[in-house]
């Protein structure tokens, strides 16, 4: 395909309230939105630069304009796997490629993917980190019968407590984001599996977590900020029942569908990942996510508003795409 266009730009979505982790606060996602048009139709997608693996919005543009040439003279989606890194860049292209293949052909992307029809997903909702009280009002407020908590280090066990007790039939999960060491993790572990807690995310620092091997956890662990693509999967299949799957850290869908079932040949749970994002970025995933143990595409349900159209939520309740949005 040739006489394509390319373009992209920067949004701005502000969050309701604020976003907090062990690693800070933000009170808007920023993301890098590109459109591929051939004259006739247009592909679109969405990705979230994320600072923690050196990127930003101006990075990320940058590396869209390297291949700009390439992209409109009809670069392939499995060509761009080469020419680009691993990245929010290259899934705002993938997503984008993807979308513009489904509108040319009139096959929608799970068909051309070779994968059955989506169906709606619940997901789980993320209560940022703050006081067990906060937490545990911010739980039983939201009704949601899923719950990610974030968790920040000291106080953890009070504050996976208060939430139980405000939300006592809600499946929940929690996530450290690299916050824990592994004697912190030793000593945690057991309390969070007596409060029902299904999976500990990203418990140690990326890189400095081969303490893993060998430690038989009570609660199931999960990698994230370990887990990019499947060059990580070896090292992390010693360490984790579970991967993170995200199309910002993976480079797109492409490196998505390959990666869940590389996870799964391995005998791991797979999370079906995002960043706080619009629905653009969630309808994508939304494929991916099908067979997910976890499924946490919330990114949309955090914002004050989404763009439209929107993905459809009832509740938790995340329905598959309609065209008009994505694939």
């Amino acid at each position: 395909m040739t006489g394509r266009k390319l373009t992209a730009r920067v949004e701005r979505w502000p969050i309701a309230g604020a976003f907090r982790i062990s690693r800070g606060a933000k009170t808007e996602a920023e993301v890098v939105v590109a459109e591929v048009t051939d004259g006739a139709a247009r592909g679109w997608g969405e990705a979230t630069p994320y600072a923690r693996y050196g990127e930003t919005t101006r990075s990320a543009l940058d590396l869209i304009e390297s291949v700009r040439g390439e992209i409109e003279s009809g670069l392939s989606r499995e060509d761009l796997q080469l020419a680009l890194p691993a990245g929010a860049a290259r899934n705002v292209l993938d997503c984008a490629l993807w979308d513009l293949e489904a509108k040319v052909s009139g096959t929608p992307v799970w068909r051309r993917a070779g994968l059955e029809p989506p169906r709606p997903l619940t997901t789980f909702y993320t209560v940022s980190v703050d006081t067990p009280e906060a937490m545990g009002r911010a739980a039983a407020l939201s009704g949601r019968p899923a719950l990610k908590l974030k968790l920040g280090g000291e106080g953890d066990l009070a504050r996976v407590a208060a939430v139980r007790r405000a939300a006592r039939d809600a499946r929940l999960v929690v996530d450290a984001n690299e916050a824990l060491t592994f004697a912190a993790l030793q000593a945690l572990a057991p309390a969070l599996a007596a409060l029902g807690v299904e999976l500990i995310e990203q418990p140690l620092p990326a890189g400095r977590d081969e303490a893993l091997e060998g430690y038989q956890s009570p609660v199931m662990l999960c990698a994230d900020e370990s887990l990019h693509t499947r060059a990580e999967l070896e090292a992390c299949a010693r360490r984790y029942g579970c991967v993170n799957v995200k199309l910002d850290k993976c480079g797109g869908l492409t490196e998505a569908l390959a990666l869940t079932t590389a996870a799964r040949a391995r005998g791991m749970a797979v999370m079906a990942g995002c960043m706080v994002a619009t629905s653009l970025s969630m309808a994508p995933a939304m494929l991916f996510a099908q067979d997910a143990a976890f499924v946490d595409l919330d990114g949309a349900l955090l914002l004050a508003r989404d763009r439209e159209p929107a993905l459809r939520a009832t509740g938790s309740v995340l329905h598959p795409p309609d065209a008009k949005l994505w694939g």
